[in-house]
């Protein structure tokens, strides 16, 4: 079982953890390219997505034309 002196020198070094995390910016730039890239990735995403559905509609048109026709 732990005692009451264990446990706060845990806490203090999570504390100290914690700290020493939000102090350091070193990855701050690859975070925010990290960022940059993942918008990027959805607006290719999105485009592509209303590429396709367009793309599925004229498809989709052409087929009902020669249905149309042959019968």
């Amino acid at each position: 079982m732990e005692t009451k002196m264990e446990k706060r020198d845990w806490c203090d070094s999570v504390s100290d953890l914690i700290r020493s995390f939000r102090r350091d910016e070193t990855g701050a730039t690859a975070i925010e390219y990290g960022l940059i890239l993942a918008m990027l990735f959805l607006a290719i995403v999105g485009a592509i997505r209303s590429f396709a559905t367009s793309n599925s509609e004229m498809y989709d048109r052409i087929d009902e034309t020669l249905q149309e026709s042959t019968n």
